[in-house]
């Protein structure tokens, strides 16, 4: 992994913006490490309106790495470049990826117009990456038309992926019925497309049908006629349907309400772990291991 700051970080930008991948790897890594002069490279990085974010989430087991390799699939053979970043649960102990690199995804590592990072949450709650803000960022300076992030499968935290993608799909599958009866309304609201995968197994029309039941005005808070596309992913069935809908997603243009309040959640997110940079996991196990604290409430008062 490099993690020493390069002699040159406009150099490294120009490369990045003529696709180099291997200067993209490096630049993410550096991001990621917080290698000095990282942040002044972020804050000039040029403004991009043009690649566009499609958020995949959804609870585990719903077959988001499947759906994900076939509709890249869809992309690359639209002639379009696309970045994902893969969000994988991580060891609590370590902080590294528990999944590693996607392998059904391997036939895109080697293609030209595809580029796939893994990354591990570090323990963040809502599903993300830490740092998944300035990785997108990064990415936004390559020249690719979509970047697709596969959160991971957590539950109710991952509204967080509504602040980031301009098209979110929410992924569940037919057993989920019970699941999606008692489901927030928050994960039910941050989608803008529903996908039913795996919709060759039993129940899956009952369960496609309550779906959109459950989402019509009289029964949901929101008045928009959301999409639900039924797909066997594995099979690549329902994924063309699904490549359609997220297009017509894309071509609704944002208000400018949207964008103020995106940019603020970004914001409150950056300054909150600037904040709190001083403060680690670690720091704070050693304090504790060292004094043989027992009771946290007292312990944290020394914070505030």
């Amino acid at each position: 992994m490099h993690t020493q700051a390069p002699a040159n970080w406009q150099q490294l930008l120009q490369q990045i913006k003529e696709g180099s991948q291997k200067a993209i790897s490096r630049c993410l890594s550096l991001v990621e490490n917080e290698v000095p002069g990282y942040a002044q490279f972020l804050a000039g990085l040029p403004i991009n309106e043009h690649t566009q974010i499609i958020g995949i989430t959804g609870p585990p087991g719903a077959g988001k790495s499947t759906l994900t390799d076939a509709l890249i699939g869809e992309l690359v053979a639209a002639q379009k470049k696309v970045a994902v970043l893969c969000v994988d649960p991580s060891s609590p102990f370590n902080l590294g990826a528990l999944l590693g690199d996607r392998i059904r995804m391997s036939e895109w590592y080697s293609h030209p117009n595809v580029f796939i990072r893994s990354l591990a949450t570090r323990g963040s709650l809502g599903g993300l990456h830490p740092k998944i803000i300035e990785l997108t960022e990064v990415l936004k300076a390559a020249p690719f038309d979509h970047i697709i992030i596969e959160t991971v499968g957590v539950g109710q935290s991952e509204v967080e992926i509504a602040g980031l993608a301009d098209v979110t799909v929410v992924v569940l599958v037919p057993e989920a019925g019970d699941e999606v009866q008692t489901m927030k309304a928050g994960l039910m609201e941050i989608a803008d497309i529903f996908v039913v995968n795996k919709a060759d197994r039993p129940d899956a029309d009952t369960f496609f049908r309550n779906l959109k039941l459950m989402l019509q005005p009289a029964f949901h808070a929101t008045a928009v006629d959301i999409p639900v596309i039924k797909t066997v992913a594995s099979q690549r069935k329902g994924i063309a349907e699904l490549y359609e809908a997220i297009g017509k997603q894309l071509k609704q243009v944002q208000t400018t309400d949207k964008k103020f309040r995106l940019l603020a959640d970004k914001a409150y997110y950056l300054l909150q772990k600037h904040r709190m940079k001083d403060l680690t996991r670690e720091a704070l196990l050693a304090v504790i291991q060292k004094e043989n604290i027992t009771n946290v409430y007292s312990f944290i008062t020394r914070f505030y």
